[in-house]
């Protein structure tokens, strides 16, 4: 991360946290120098149990070799085994023909060669520019000091790793008491820009210790998904190569049956976590931003009104500038192409009613509204009064940085 960039104001001020060790996993990381001189840029990840890995990826036309491998791979892997995964920052092995195929095979085939783990259940990712070669020789000669400095204690090095023009290194974690003992949820994230649904460039990487089927944990994650990173958007491009792991060691306790829903929901609350931080560290954010739908047609409607009103430039600027410009999301609200009401729509800033019944609320005061726009955290309120649909997703504004960030990203 070059140290010029200022880390984002709405940071988690208590910084990453100490994540606790997750039986049979262990990270290291390494300098590699794919496109960063200064800091570690990979990051390999090993759990030597009979594992079971979950994950959801980018559903772009044009994402990249890792990712398609990853999926090829993650469909046949409905065993328990060891497995590794190995990330790289600083170039996304995206639109570069079977070149990118090709360095991906080279560099599982090598971690096989390191670890013993079969290429098979060798998982990669890769982050930064797309169309240029990923020069995989720089990755596969770090190899050996990476699985000789493995330890369960290096989550954080192998966070700040895989980050690109992210501002802070982002993990959470969660200790569930079940009937068999506690399990541990620990994770990690990048992502800064170019996020948005259809995982919203963004890489997670969850293990837990806890043990369960393949099938199910692929079923909760899958679910969990849609209501937190695929609700999340920061500008509203998705990327070539997000991609989102979880990846269970089975040598802590047994979540199936009753303990399930407790799982889910601490399963939940640590991807709910990294996906705000991830909108938190949105390129040049100022605000973080909560929207919320209520009254539509159905959950799906909700959450499209939702995503328009965060994907709008125009709130997202108004926002930025501290401007209570509610017609913004009126007019949001009616490109979205769903179901709506004007004379039944309501909008609120927080507490405050800014307009009810298709006109401005009787009793709001535009120095109200500017008030409270001066807050860092906004929580922006729609009912459209029509059906009983709702939906929340989370953005942050659109500043005069995130233009600075992204015209200089590949000088």
């Amino acid at each position: 991360m070059p140290s010029a960039i200022a880390i984002s104001p709405l940071a988690p001020p208590e910084g990453f946290p100490k994540l606790p060790h997750v039986a049979g996993v262990r990270f290291a990381s390494a300098a590699a120098g794919i496109k960063y001189t200064d800091r570690d840029d990979v990051m390999l990840a090993v759990v030597d149990t009979d594992a079971v890995i979950s994950g959801a990826f980018t559903k772009s036309a044009t994402r990249s070799s890792s990712v398609i491998d990853c999926q090829e791979k993650l469909s046949a892997a409905t065993s328990p085994g060891p497995l590794a995964i190995l990330v790289n920052a600083g170039n996304a092995n995206a639109f570069t023909g079977s070149n990118g195929a090709d360095a991906v095979q080279r560099i599982c085939g090598d971690v096989e060669n390191v670890t013993g783990i079969p290429s098979s259940r060798v998982f990669t990712a890769s982050t930064g520019v797309i169309g240029e070669l990923l020069p995989d020789h720089r990755i596969r000669e770090t190899l050996t000091d990476l699985v000789n400095t493995l330890d369960p204690g290096q989550a954080d090095a192998a966070a700040k790793a895989t980050m690109t023009t992210d501002t802070f290194p982002k993990g959470a974690f969660e200790v569930l008491q079940t009937p068999n003992g506690p399990a541990t949820i620990v994770g990690f994230a990048k992502g800064s820009g170019m996020i948005a649904p259809d995982m919203a460039t963004m890489l997670v990487h969850i293990f837990t210790d806890a043990k369960i089927d393949q099938a199910r944990l692929q079923s909760l994650v899958s679910d969990i998904c849609d209501r937190t990173f695929n609700a999340i958007t920061v500008d509203s491009d998705t990327s070539t190569s997000d991609s989102l792991f979880v990846v269970a060691s089975c040598a802590g306790p047994d979540v199936s049956g009753p303990a399930e829903a407790g799982f889910a929901e601490a399963l939940e609350s640590v991807m709910r976590n990294l996906a705000h931080q991830v909108v938190r560290d949105g390129e040049g954010a100022t605000k973080f931003i909560e929207i919320s739908v209520s009254g539509a047609t159905s959950d799906a409607s909700a959450k499209k009104v939702g995503l328009s009103i965060a994907n709008s430039p125009l709130v997202k600027t108004a926002c930025a500038g501290e401007d209570p410009n509610w017609g913004r999301i009126v007019m949001a609200v009616g490109k979205a192409g769903e179901p709506a009401d004007r004379d039944r729509l309501g909008i609120w800033f927080g507490d405050i009613r800014v307009a009810e019944a298709g006109w401005v609320a009787r009793d709001y005061r535009e120095e109200d509204g500017a008030a409270y726009m001066k807050q860092s955290e906004l929580r922006l309120r729609v009912d459209l009064g029509i059906g009983s649909g709702q939906s929340t997703v989370w953005t942050c504004d659109l500043s005069h940085q995130y233009i600075s960030i992204n015209a200089d990203y590949r000088s």
